[in-house]
C-alpha cells in the first residue's frame, strides 16, 4: 500500500531514530585514541628500570590492563623492592606525560562519535585509564561527545571485571544488555561481555574471538548507526 501523502519519506539506513543503537558505551585507548603504543612506551620504560624488556608475551598483561595489573605483573617479573603502588604511579605518570604531547584519534572515531551525537544516541566513554589521563583526552578530542564519562576510580574494579560496563549502562538508566560496548582488547571485551552488552571490537594489538554477541571489524571506519542498531536489537530473548 503506498504511504499516506503526509507520511515522512523513509530516511537512509542508519540515520533514524529506530535504527540507532538505545547507547553506545565506547572504551577509549586503543579505540578511540591511538594511546595504546603510549602505554606501551610507559610500561617499557618502567620495565627497564626493573631490569626488564617487554615482549610479545607481556601483551595480555600490559594492553587493556589497569595500571596497577600492568605494575603487579612488572613486580613479579623483575627484581625489585618497590611496592606496586609505587610503580603504579609510576605507570600512569610515565603515560600521562605522553598522552598530554600526544593523542591521536583512530580513524573513524570522530566521525562516529559526530554520528551518534546527532541521532541523539547517549553515549558513555568506559575507560581503565586514571581520571587525569581520561580528561587530558577529553580535552584533545572534546567532552561534548559522552553523555557521562567513567575513568579507573569509579568502580571498585575495573576491566576485564563488569563493573565498569554495568556502572555506565546504570548512568543512562539502561539495561546493559540493550547497550552496544566499542572496544580494542580481550580485556575490554570479557568486560563488556561479562556486564551483558553486545560488543563491536576493533582489536589494536591483541587478537580477538569472535562468538556469541561479539562481533568484529578491522576498522571503525566500517562502523555505522545501523551496524550498531542491529547489534543492540540482536540479544538474547
Amino acid at each position: 500500500m503506498p504511504a499516506a501523502p503526509d507520511a515522512p519519506p523513509p530516511a537512509a539506513p542508519g540515520t533514524t531514530a529506530d535504527a540507532a543503537p538505545p547507547a553506545v558505551l565506547l572504551d577509549m585507548d586503543g579505540t578511540l585514541v591511538d594511546t595504546e603504543p603510549l602505554w606501551w612506551q610507559a610500561a617499557s620504560e618502567l620495565a627497564a628500570e626493573l631490569g626488564l624488556t617487554l615482549g610479545e608475551a607481556d601483551l595480555p598483561d600490559v594492553l587493556g590492563r589497569a595500571a596497577e595489573h600492568t605494575a603487579a605483573h612488572l613486580r613479579r617479573s623483575g627484581s625489585s623492592d618497590r611496592s606496586v603502588d609505587d610503580l603504579t604511579g609510576a605507570l600512569n605518570s610515565g603515560f600521562a606525560r605522553r598522552v598530554a604531547a600526544e593523542v591521536v584519534p583512530r580513524p573513524g572515531a570522530l566521525a562516529l562519535l559526530a554520528g551518534l551525537r546527532a541521532a541523539g544516541v547517549p553515549t558513555a566513554l568506559v575507560s581503565a585509564s586514571p581520571r587525569r589521563v581520561v580528561d587530558l583526552v577529553l580535552g584533545a578530542i572534546g567532552p561534548q561527545w559522552f553523555t557521562v564519562t567513567l575513568a579507573a576510580e569509579d568502580t571498585p574494579r575495573t576491566k576485564p571485571d563488569p563493573a565498569p560496563y554495568l556502572a555506565a549502562a546504570g548512568r543512562l538508566g539502561l539495561d546493559p544488555a540493550d547497550c552496544v560496548a566499542v572496544e580494542d582488547s580481550p580485556a575490554g571485551v570479557a568486560s563488556a561481555t561479562a556486564a551483558g552488552c553486545a560488543v563491536l571490537a576493533v582489536p589494536s594489538a591483541v587478537p580477538i574471538d569472535a562468538a556469541g554477541r561479539v562481533t568484529l571489524l578491522d576498522s571503525l571506519e566500517q562502523a555505522d548507526l545501523a551496524l550498531l542498531g542491529r547489534l543492540a536489537a540482536d540479544r538474547p530473548a
